[in-house]
């Protein structure tokens, strides 16, 4: 008789946690690696803040191409504590350099009537450009859409940076993904933000840059709320020892099977403090 799973899991980008676990559990895992049919490949270019200017000239040009675009701010109004461009600044911005076209803003704040109604205006066509914070992460299909712009990128998870991608490239038009990062003090970007920028920047692979961001990140807890950070595992590397896990995994329904009795005394010896987990 065939068996029929009990539990179906679905993501587009697991977190470093969830790609963790799979490699643990007894899951067949199966890829999706082909974009729905009409969608194009996102080019993805990495931009200093400096070149903000030639940007707007970009959007200046899919705007007469009759084309539209996504800017996202990490901010809605001015922080004291980040210095970090915000969504109402960057709308007033381009209003002032691209006189005469519809520059909406589109935030978590605003009442849910006025939210609807601009992205109205942006999904019809009439507004050719939509100021957003990451609001339209997920949900929000304008096959228009050709170009998205991600003001402070190293600000935002890699989940993230491939959801708010994923806006665009929808349709036939050859689209792309513009991640504007700025250095603190004019200095380097740290080492993590630098590594995730590069994983965005060479793929558009969803399960690649989750093992990427679990990578960068680390699995965090299995058995605690840490969704990220040391694994805190004795002698395993989960980006080392992969092919390990995978004959491993063969290996433990032999055992099993073959030989019960040294199964359960390898497991008495790994799991001998078992009992600590319900102090949890």
């Amino acid at each position: 008789m065939a068996t029929e799973p009990h539990l179906l899991m679905m993501s587009a980008t697991p977190i470093p946690r969830t790609l963790a676990m799979s490699y643990y559990a007894d899951l067949d895992v199966s890829t999706l690696d082909e974009l729905p049919p009409g969608r194009t490949p996102v080019v993805t270019k990495l931009l200093a803040e400096h070149r903000r200017g030639e940007v707007i000239e970009r959007i200046r040009g899919q705007i007469a191409e009759g084309r539209q675009v996504y800017w996202v701010c990490p901010l809605i109004e001015e922080s004291e504590a980040l210095d970090l461009r915000n969504a109402t600044e960057t709308h007033a911005e381009l209003s002032e350099a691209l006189p005469g076209q519809m520059i909406g803003l589109l935030h978590s704040r605003m009442p849910v009537a006025e939210k609807k109604a601009v992205m109205a205006l942006f999904t019809s066509g009439a507004m050719p450009v939509l100021v957003s914070t990451t609001v339209i992460e997920v949900g929000v299909d304008v096959p228009n859409a050709s170009l998205m712009v991600i003001e402070h990128a190293e600000r935002f998870g890699l989940s993230q940076l491939h959801q708010l991608r994923g806006r665009v490239g929808r349709g036939a038009a050859a689209s792309a993904c513009v991640l504007l990062y700025s250095a603190p003090d004019g200095g380097r970007l740290g080492e993590t933000a630098r590594a995730r920028l590069k994983a965005m920047a060479e793929t558009s692979d969803g399960f690649e840059i989750a093992r990427r961001d679990l990578e960068i990140r680390g699995p965090g807890e299995f058995l605690g709320a840490r969704q990220s950070g040391a694994a805190l595992l004795r002698f395993a590397d989960l980006a080392e020892d992969s092919t390990l896990l995978q004959w491993a995994r063969g290996a433990a329904p032999r055992m099993l099977d073959q030989h019960a009795e040294m199964a359960r005394r390898h497991v008495d010896r790994w799991l001998g403090t078992k009992s600590d987990y319900l102090k949890a």
